[in-house]
């Protein structure tokens, strides 16, 4: 009986620890939601880069990429494409599970960072307005905090209680930069990932202010015979 009692109690444990096992190895094996990948990409994950060009001033770029992506839903930032990309033209997909990767949503907010736009993305915060004044022959500099109330055909402020408009100021200082305003061309989609983790992506778009053209010179021989082409 008690020998009985140990076999059992060592298949019991043995049961344990397959089914922790499997359990883990499930959970592992499963894309999450939140799990670790990358939201932003940029030239250090293209792999490869086609571009044809025609003659009528647009060029289709396909440009391709490996990335980590999250389980789960998440938005993409996808970093350093052409500055002249004509958003309605662009697709994007998994080159290695297409299936298992879909696009939820596609925004492109496709504001570069500019001072006129920085400006007004600030609506409703405060800035620093900065200013130069001239005393006594020499030059100081005075710091305003003031709430931008709107901007149209110029901003309009909140100083210390008072509604000011024509302020001039030689520069503004900005606590940080909006989310929505990039350096540099981005697009951005909100995708689902129901596959692994890595992945080798594909964006293709079209692109404007892309041409070609070519001089050819045919030189003939005396004899008429025979004659080189030379593009």
């Amino acid at each position: 009986m008690r020998n009985f009692t140990r076999h059992l109690m060592a298949v019991v444990a043995i049961a344990m620890v397959a089914i922790a096992a499997f359990v883990k190895g499930t959970h592992s094996a499963a894309a999450t939601p939140g799990a670790v990948g990358q939201d932003v990409t940029t030239l250090d994950d293209q792999i490869d880069l086609a571009v044809t060009v025609y003659n009528s001033d647009i060029a289709l770029v396909r440009d391709v990429r490996t990335l980590q992506l999250p389980g789960g839903s998440f938005d993409l930032r996808f970093m350093d494409i052409a500055a002249t990309v004509n958003p309605a033209t662009v697709h994007f997909r998994s080159l290695s599970e297409p299936s298992r990767v879909n696009v939820l949503e596609q925004n492109y907010e496709y504001d570069l960072l500019e001072p006129d736009k920085l400006l007004r993305k600030y609506v409703g915060r405060d800035v620093t307005l900065v200013r130069t004044l001239q005393k006594n022959g020499s030059a100081t500099q005075e710091e305003v905090k003031a709430h931008l109330l709107s901007y149209n055909n110029g901003p309009v402020w909140r100083i210390g209680g008072e509604i000011v408009t024509g302020l001039h100021a030689d520069h503004i200082r900005f606590p940080e930069l909006p989310q929505n305003l990039f350096s540099r061309p981005t697009l951005i989609w909100t995708l689902e990932n129901a596959g692994a983790t890595r992945h080798r992506v594909e964006a293709s778009y079209l692109a404007a202010k892309l041409a070609w053209t070519a001089d050819y010179v045919l030189t003939v021989s005396r004899d008429d015979a025979a004659a080189d082409l030379d593009g």
